[in-house]
């Protein structure tokens, strides 16, 4: 304070000091500029006169109070803000940690600072975030994933961050774990506290029982029951071994000898509602709840209406129950109920029916009125839901009684993720029958294009450069290469186009591709990159796969233009590439009937376009179908990746949000080696032949495709083998029988009445060495493991005459003696 008042007074020193000169240059202008010694005097003297009035006023005004703020007292602070169930801390605008208290020390230590604390990276993104929004919005939360070595083994955390402090200069973090909910644990204090007793006296027994039978909580009014006395521990026992069961389906209690009331039995698997994942009934409990069916539930309590205790235990249950009178009345519904009807977050109806398509209302209403008049049973009734009138639902009635009035229980199970599931097989099925068909009618047009294909070559032997032909001759030519080219994408997608299978690492297929990639998308799409750390290998063809990549980063291209052009934007956008390890425990969280257990390599497509409509998502891998304009896309790209992926032994699927982009995963196995052995080589690896086969030879020609035979025999003919041909397996047979002599037999594999690899198998119990060469539009991996024979070849279809004479010599080179 001296220091400042110091400062203080020489400042006003100093102002005083040039208010004086000032005032002296004044009169002396003054002076100058009159000439005049009389009005200089009086001007010098109003000068003085104002400055000592001035210097009065200055002098008695009384000085204003100077605030006072108390220096920051941060233990105070800490006391506040300690709190054991919660880290706090406040942080600058610097980022530097001012403030902790004693959780968040525990915790993270001191030295660590908000957003900058030990998480994965993708939970350090979201705190960032969360830093940014808080400086410019006030306040942002975020969920972070934790970890089992934090308190409590908290998997979550939840972190609210405030701006705050009298400039708005701090961020104030709060970090509280997220504790999952112990669904059993609840359940197992409830049955031994007071819901158990007023279980007891509505009559109504409750055990939780583990997946193997065995007790692991029992209610009083259950051992009661069951053993005769209350206060025994039947933890451990057998569950089944305290009932028996009598005449028919009638179920009682073991202790009774078959003279006791008969029992209803209601099993209700213990699992979370809120969870995505449908409950494993192998690791799951059950909560068996056991009543009287005859002599009603209240009998053996002592009175009082047991409606209240019934339905309070129902409304926490997971399983989707409710309770409806002999009239048809919704007595009430748990929320899971109403969640599994399609109606969460609704009010009960007034009746049950009115969940329900208008045909199976009566169905339903008479079901109900059939199960509270009768004797107490249990039963099922397949209803159509107004919510998902299309998929039928299964449910479960049971009669009830001692609530005063007859009542009918029903059960309902959420079955959205079984109906997702059901989608997923129709569609994989809808898939294999599509791709049978396009396999089918890409081998048709391979014949056709093998026969156009050989014509040509053979005209194009007799017709020059120059020509006047030859120019039309090309053109027919080129345009059948085309063709090709759209039957293989075809047979990619129906599985059945040839591959040459390596075992490679799939970040280093994504390397080789990245620069086409960045060539193919243009410079306003941001490509980015990543890739998992201890990646399996996969046993893929390379090629196919850079297509598989190619073909997927040009959708996402073209999605994310036309989305930037509706909005008037440049065409910008990210283009992600990731591959995943993806574990056997990661599949079976899937909880999907299409991938099998086991370990996987992923591979990430994802854009920021404008997603996929919901009605289009199931049709995109079928052949032909696109939802480009007309004329920019043949409908084949999707295809062709998913017979490649397929036929790699993969999976595919599609994941899009309408405005917010489209994501593809394709999951390939891990190919695990055998210790002490090497992979197997492709054919593609195969040791070149050194020397061309330079001599004539007896070739057996079999294709019953007239056209195709008649090319193939002239030109090799023209190439000087002595040809013999036959029109199907029978013939050629035949031919053979008969003493015929050849090199090599030419077939086709698909022939009516007696195929390629048939024929084959019969003269090889003729002529065991004779080599065979077979022709055919399909897969050379799945027909050598169809054909199983030695020494056997493959050439696919279409193919020009020349590939088929240096095919066929040499194949002749390889097997000569």
């Amino acid at each position: 304070m001296k220091l400042i008042d110091e400062a203080m007074r020489q400042g006003r020193q100093t102002d005083f000091l040039v208010v004086g000169l000032a005032m002296a240059f004044s009169v002396l202008l003054v002076g100058l500029a009159t000439q005049d010694s009389l009005a200089t005097s009086v001007y010098l003297g109003a000068i003085v006169a104002l400055a000592g009035l001035a210097w009065l006023i200055v002098r008695n005004r009384p000085q204003e109070a100077e605030a006072e703020f108390a220096q920051p007292d941060w233990s105070v602070t800490v006391a506040a803000i300690d709190r054991p169930d919660m880290a706090i801390a406040v942080t600058d605008r610097a980022g530097r940690l001012t403030c902790a208290n004693a959780s968040f020390e525990a915790w993270f230590g001191t030295g660590y600072a908000p957003p900058r604390l030990p998480l994965d990276e993708l939970s350090l993104e979201r705190l960032a975030d969360s830093s940014r929004a808080a400086w410019r919005d006030g306040a942002a939360s975020a969920d972070v994933a934790a970890g089992p070595e934090y308190p409590g083994g908290a998997r979550q955390w939840r972190i609210e961050v405030r701006r705050s402090g009298r400039g708005d200069d701090f961020l104030v973090w709060r970090i509280a774990p997220v504790s999952s909910v112990d669904l059993i644990g609840d359940i197992v204090t409830q049955l031994d506290g007071k819901l158990g007793k007023g279980l007891a006296r509505a009559g109504i027994g409750a055990a939780l029982v583990e997946p193997d039978g065995m007790i692991r909580a029992a209610s009083k009014g259950f051992a009661l029951r069951a053993a005769g006395d209350e206060a025994i521990d039947l933890t451990g026992e057998d569950f089944v071994s305290l009932l028996s069961q009598e005449e028919g389906e009638r179920i009682g209690w073991a202790r009774d000898n078959g003279r006791g009331s008969p029992l209803v039995l209601y099993h209700v698997p213990v699992a979370d509602p809120d969870s995505p994942v449908e409950p494993d009934p192998n690791t799951t409990p059950s909560l068996m709840l056991v009543m009287e069916a005859g002599q009603g539930i209240g009998a053996a309590g002592g009175g009082g209406n047991s409606a209240p205790h019934l339905e309070a235990l129902l409304s926490q249950l997971p399983l989707g129950l409710a309770m409806a009178d002999r009239d048809g009345h919704l007595l009430f519904a748990n929320p899971a109920f109403m969640r599994a009807a399609g109606r969460e977050g609704q009010d009960p109806p007034t009746y049950p029916t009115d969940l329900v398509v208008r045909e199976d209302k009566r169905a339903l209403s008479e079901s109900i009125r059939r199960f509270a008049q009768g004797p107490a049973a249990a039963g099922d009734i397949a209803i159509r839901l107004t919510a998902q009138p299309d998929d039928p639902v299964s449910l479960s009635l049971a009669g009830v009684r001692g609530l005063g009035e007859p009542a009918v229980l029903l059960g309902l199970t959420d079955t959205s993720e079984e109906t997702r599931l059901k989608r997923q097989v129709a569609q994989a099925t809808k898939m294999q029958a599509v791709g049978q068909l396009a396999g089918g009618v890409a081998h048709d047009f391979n014949n056709v294009l093998t026969a156009i294909l050989g014509t040509c070559d053979l005209m194009l032997m007799r017709h020059t450069p120059g020509d006047s032909d030859y120019d039309d001759i090309q053109q027919i030519r080129a345009n059948s290469n085309r063709a090709a080219s759209l039957t293989r994408q075809l047979l990619a997608f129906s599985r059945q186009q040839t591959l040459r299978p390596e075992v490679l690492q799939l970040p280093d297929v994504v390397a080789d591709v990245s620069q086409m990639l960045r060539r193919l998308i243009g410079e306003k799409i941001e490509l980015v990159v990543s890739h998992d750390r201890d990646l399996g290998p996969v046993r893929a063809d390379p090629t196919q796969l850079e297509q598989v990549i190619v073909n997927l980063a040009v959708n996402a291209r073209d999605a994310m233009q036309s989305s930037s052009a509706k909005k008037g934007g440049d065409g910008s956008g990210v283009l992600t590439l990731a591959t995943r390890k993806v574990t056997t425990t990661d599949v079976r969280a899937m909880r999907s009937e299409i991938i099998p257990a086991g370990e996987y390599t992923a591979l990430i497509v994802e854009d920021t376009g404008g997603g996929i409509a919901p009605e289009h998502l199931g049709k995109i891998f079928e052949p032909f179908f696109t939802t480009k304009e007309q004329g920019k896309g043949t409908g084949l790209g999707l295809s062709t990746v998913y017979g490649i992926v397929k036929q790699s032994g993969g999976f595919i699927f599609a994941e899009s949000e309408v405005g917010k982009g489209t994501r593809f995963i394709v999951y390939l196995p891990v190919y695990h080696v055998a210790p002490g052995t090497t992979p197997t080589l492709s054919v593609k690896e195969e040791a070149p032949v050194l020397s061309q086969w330079a001599g004539g030879g007896r070739i057996l020609l079999v294709e019953d495709e007239d056209p195709v035979r008649m090319v193939a025999e002239r030109s090799l003919t023209r190439q000087g083998y002595e040809v013999t041909s036959a029109r199907d397996g029978e013939e050629g047979l035949a031919l053979v029988e008969e003493g015929g002599q050849f090199d090599i037999v030419v077939s086709d594999v698909v022939m009516p009445s007696l195929d390629g690899p048939a024929m084959a198998r019969e003269i090889r119990r003729l002529q065991p060495n004779l080599p065979v060469l077979f022709m055919s539009g399909y897969a050379e991996e799945q027909l050598r493991k169809e054909i199983g024979l030695s020494n056997a070849w493959f050439m696919p279809k279409p193919f020009s005459v020349q590939q088929l004479s240096e095919k066929v010599g040499e194949v002749l080179a390889r097997t000569a003696k």
